[in-house]
Protein backbone atom coordinates (compact mmCIF):
# COMPACT_ATOMS: atom_id res chain seq x y z
CA UNK A 1 0.00 0.00 0.00
CA UNK A 2 2.73 2.35 0.72
CA UNK A 3 5.09 1.15 -1.90
CA UNK A 4 5.38 4.63 -3.31
CA UNK A 5 7.97 5.90 -0.88
CA UNK A 6 10.26 3.60 -2.28
CA UNK A 7 10.30 5.59 -5.60
CA UNK A 8 11.13 9.63 -5.98
CA UNK A 9 9.14 12.06 -4.26
CA UNK A 10 8.12 13.48 -7.67
CA UNK A 11 6.93 10.71 -8.68
CA UNK A 12 4.35 9.98 -6.01
CA UNK A 13 1.62 11.70 -7.52
CA UNK A 14 1.84 9.58 -11.14
CA UNK A 15 1.58 6.78 -9.19
CA UNK A 16 -1.15 7.09 -6.31
CA UNK A 17 -3.52 8.43 -9.41
CA UNK A 18 -5.27 6.53 -12.24
CA UNK A 19 -6.62 9.23 -13.80
CA UNK A 20 -4.65 9.28 -16.93
CA UNK A 21 -5.06 5.26 -17.90
CA UNK A 22 -9.06 6.28 -17.01
CA UNK A 23 -9.46 9.60 -18.70
CA UNK A 24 -7.12 7.66 -21.72
CA UNK A 25 -9.66 4.84 -21.81
CA UNK A 26 -13.08 7.06 -21.33
CA UNK A 27 -12.34 8.59 -24.72
CA UNK A 28 -11.61 5.40 -26.68
CA UNK A 29 -14.67 3.82 -24.58
CA UNK A 30 -17.38 6.78 -25.77
CA UNK A 31 -15.87 6.87 -29.00
CA UNK A 32 -16.48 3.29 -29.50
CA UNK A 33 -20.02 3.24 -27.78
CA UNK A 34 -20.96 6.19 -30.20
CA UNK A 35 -20.06 4.34 -33.27
CA UNK A 36 -22.03 1.48 -32.33
CA UNK A 37 -20.49 -1.35 -33.51
CA UNK A 38 -16.93 -0.34 -35.86
CA UNK A 39 -17.73 -2.93 -37.84
CA UNK A 40 -14.95 -5.68 -37.70
CA UNK A 41 -12.40 -6.05 -35.11
CA UNK A 42 -9.71 -4.44 -36.84
CA UNK A 43 -11.66 -1.33 -37.47
CA UNK A 44 -11.97 -0.73 -33.73
CA UNK A 45 -8.62 -1.53 -32.86
CA UNK A 46 -7.32 1.03 -35.32
CA UNK A 47 -9.99 3.26 -33.86
CA UNK A 48 -8.79 2.90 -30.41
CA UNK A 49 -5.20 3.11 -31.56
CA UNK A 50 -5.64 6.40 -33.23
CA UNK A 51 -7.51 7.63 -30.48
CA UNK A 52 -5.26 7.27 -28.13
CA UNK A 53 -2.84 8.46 -30.24
CA UNK A 54 -4.59 12.02 -30.34
CA UNK A 55 -4.96 11.54 -26.68
CA UNK A 56 -1.23 11.17 -26.17
CA UNK A 57 -0.45 14.90 -27.73
CA UNK A 58 -2.23 16.43 -24.97
CA UNK A 59 -0.10 14.35 -22.20
CA UNK A 60 2.37 16.02 -19.85
CA UNK A 61 5.73 15.42 -19.27
CA UNK A 62 6.43 13.08 -15.54
CA UNK A 63 7.23 14.97 -12.90
CA UNK A 64 11.12 13.88 -11.87
CA UNK A 65 11.03 11.76 -15.70
CA UNK A 66 15.28 12.40 -15.04
CA UNK A 67 14.88 9.94 -12.24
CA UNK A 68 13.62 7.08 -14.51
CA UNK A 69 17.13 6.01 -15.04
CA UNK A 70 17.82 5.67 -11.79
CA UNK A 71 14.87 3.92 -10.94
CA UNK A 72 15.13 1.21 -13.58
CA UNK A 73 18.83 1.21 -12.43
CA UNK A 74 17.79 -0.22 -9.15
CA UNK A 75 18.80 2.89 -6.84
CA UNK A 76 16.77 2.42 -3.67
CA UNK A 77 14.80 5.84 -2.22
CA UNK A 78 13.81 5.58 1.35
CA UNK A 79 10.61 8.07 1.82
CA UNK A 80 11.31 9.90 -1.58
CA UNK A 81 14.70 10.48 -1.01
CA UNK A 82 17.81 8.52 -3.12
CA UNK A 83 19.79 6.55 -0.06
CA UNK A 84 23.37 6.69 -0.63
CA UNK A 85 25.09 3.29 -0.90
CA UNK A 86 27.18 2.53 2.00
Amino acid sequence: MFTFYEFPAEHWRHIRTTNPIESTFITVRHRTQQAKGCGSRRATLTLAFKLTREAEKRWHLLHGYRRLDQVIAGAIFVDGERKNAA
